[in-house]
């Protein structure tokens, strides 16, 4: 954990989005070798052979054309939940992932090759933005890598979300690195709780208090994956926690209800 604390606590410019990725893939696997790992990266960019092409636009359709086509990297459609998709190791060995696990990929091998590459935050959705020239490019590494206008990247996230879609100009603001992590960490986060490990998801939320300390749903969430883990005083002091520093919360009357059942259950074990 203090690994992972150092990392996505160090300024924007200097961490390093890779080296952040691999701290949480150490959640599903402990003993994850990142120097091994960011040579992978170093590797892919090498062999794409993007850094001799001329200007962004040839390292983009480089870069691109190797990892979405030779490489066949993409995205997994089949099992989308499935953990080992939030985790970069787990990404560049089976090449399947999920849009942001994949967006960082094309993030991290382009920067590697002397490009600019943005991460954006759609709707349920995560694609890439470049600059090329006075153009701004549109990528969804999900689906091959493909070029989108505005109004396919609405379409997707609208079907992402089961709704109509109006993109805002806080959609097309580059995320940040921690921004990015910490979408990441919510992703893992359902995939754990979808498989009820709660161990791993009460990992997550204690990732996700490091990068967001602040927020009531984390400090919510881990209330109950405590009590999901049979850690009833645990549980309810983070709940007395939540309802008492946010009591007009949406769901603070719930949650004083679970609460007191909580208590009610610790009574009847004296």
């Amino acid at each position: 954990m203090e690994a992972f604390r150092a990392i996505v606590t160090a300024a924007e410019t200097a961490m390093d989005l890779g080296r952040a990725a691999l701290a949480v893939a150490r959640i599903e696997h402990p003993d994850l070798d990142e120097t091994r790992w960011l040579g992978v990266l170093d590797d892919l960019a090498a062999r794409s052979g993007a850094a001799g092409a001329r200007g962004a636009a040839g390292r983009l359709t480089r870069v691109r054309e190797f990892l979405f086509a030779a490489e066949g990297f993409r995205g997994n459609a089949a099992d989308y939940y499935d953990p080992r998709n939030s985790c970069l190791n787990d990404v560049l060995t089976t090449r399947l992932g999920i849009p942001i696990t994949l967006s960082l990929l094309l993030i991290e091998v382009g920067r590697r090759v002397g490009l600019r590459l943005d991460g954006l935050g759609l709707p349920g959705h995560f694609i890439v933005g470049a600059r090329v020239g006075d153009r701004r490019v549109l990528l969804d590494p999900f689906n091959g890598g493909s070029e989108l206008t505005a109004a396919a990247a609405a379409e997707i996230a609208a079907r992402a979300v089961g709704r109509p879609v109006t993109l805002e100009d806080e959609h097309w603001t580059p995320c940040t690195k921690r921004q990015i992590v910490t979408r990441i960490l919510r992703n893992l986060k359902g995939s754990y709780a979808k498989r009820e490990d709660w161990a791993r998801t009460l990992a997550v939320v204690d990732r996700l208090l490091v990068v967001e300390p602040e927020s009531p749903v984390h400090q919510r969430d881990r209330g109950t994956v405590l009590v999901r883990l049979g850690h009833l005083h645990q549980g309810a002091a983070a709940w007395e926690r939540y309802v008492t520093h946010h009591p007009d919360a949406h769901d603070a009357a719930a949650v004083r209800r679970k609460l007191r059942t909580v208590r009610e259950k610790l009574a009847a074990l004296n």
